[in-house]
């Protein structure tokens, strides 16, 4: 019997696991800001209006936090400063340094017009706010799009994937952060939180089948590499298959009806399935890929550091978030809005 000894080398992980915390928190940050914006030109008392609180403490935390990760992945200081005084407009990551700071000074004087309750000012706000979002969607999903060695990136499904996970993690956090705020989840509308969020996951599902449907007819390469990878690795046949179950688990928690009362277990549960869901696939788009070898036979060997540019790092990232939350609802209890929202 021939025995036949397969040598594959380890190799250091362009993306560090900061990379993934950064999309996770852009991704939410960007969807809620589409959501917010949607949301401020509801009428007062009406459901849109009452899920708008949670929305924006959701847009604040993460329009704050997803600048840090993204600063903690570049290392460097001198390496955010280049992007300004190097700039190299043919590339995602130049133009993303441009971008980002318009919609984080977005996010912040959209929050402080909703505190004030200056209606005229955060719709005004809100309509400039949804057309950067979308610019961020577009920066963040094209800058891995562009990488043409990596075929499973290399397809315009993944930008429009990342977007429709991103606002599936943001209706968790809203659900989730709402219980903290002033008056917990008393009059929270469950009803049109659940409708988002059943919209969501039928455009998730139809971009699946689309991008199946396009790899079947030989005009997805992403498709034909996934396949590829499904047949040979026994690994990614476990994460195909486990994807699959997780993605039905999640849809059947949204399609089940939450009840008049979202803050029990069942709604904690649904909160915490629908960002494990989006930070899955960003885990797996990001670090999963990266084990898959441009060239040879096996998969490349990657180990998750303890250090900081590992699982220090991101409990670091998600301790962040945990206090701007603490931050901001302390903030809202303690100054709470005092002027009614009318029209400035």
């Amino acid at each position: 019997m021939n025995i036949i000894e397969l040598l594959t080398p380890a190799y250091e992980a362009a993306w560090l696991p900061w990379a993934v915390q950064y999309f996770f928190l852009i991704g939410i940050a960007a969807t809620a800001g589409l959501l917010a914006g949607w949301l401020a030109f509801g009428s007062p008392g009406s459901d849109r209006a009452r899920l708008l609180p949670a929305t924006v403490v959701v847009l604040l935390v993460t329009g704050i936090a997803a600048p840090v990760s993204l600063l903690a992945d570049l290392h460097q200081p001198g390496r955010f400063w280049h992007f300004y005084a190097y700039p190299t407009p043919w590339s995602w990551m130049s133009i993303g340094a441009f971008l980002l700071p318009v919609y984080v000074t977005l996010v912040m004087l959209f929050s402080a017009s909703w505190w004030l309750r200056k209606l005229s000012w955060m719709r005004a706000i809100g309509v400039l706010m949804i057309l950067s979002a979308l610019t961020i969607l577009t920066y963040t999903g094209g800058e891995m799009m562009v990488v043409r060695s990596r075929p499973l990136w290399a397809t315009p499904f993944l930008p429009v994937n990342l977007a429709l996970t991103g606002a599936l993690g943001t209706l968790g956090a809203v659900l989730l952060v709402a219980r903290w705020l002033p008056g917990g989840l008393k009059g929270f509308p469950i009803g049109l939180l659940r409708r988002l969020a059943q919209l969501v996951s039928l455009a998730l599902a139809a971009a699946a089948l689309a991008w199946a449907l396009l790899g079947v007819l030989g005009h997805s390469p992403s498709f034909t590499e996934a396949m590829k990878l499904f047949t040979e690795f026994g690994a990614w046949k476990l994460a195909l298959i486990g994807s699959l179950i997780v993605g039905l688990a999640v849809m059947a928690l949204i399609w089940r009806p939450l009840g008049s009362h979202p803050s029990n277990a069942y709604g904690l549960v649904v909160a915490l399935a629908l960002l494990g869901a989006a930070w899955v696939f960003r885990w797996i788009v990001f670090m999963a890929v990266q084990t898959v070898p441009k060239f040879g036979a096996g998969l490349y060997l990657q180990s998750l550091p303890w250090g900081s540019d590992g699982v220090l790092g991101m409990v670091g990232v998600f301790g962040l978030v945990a206090a701007l939350i603490a931050i901001v609802s302390t903030a809202l209890y303690h100054f709470p809005p005092r002027v009614t929202l009318a029209a400035a």
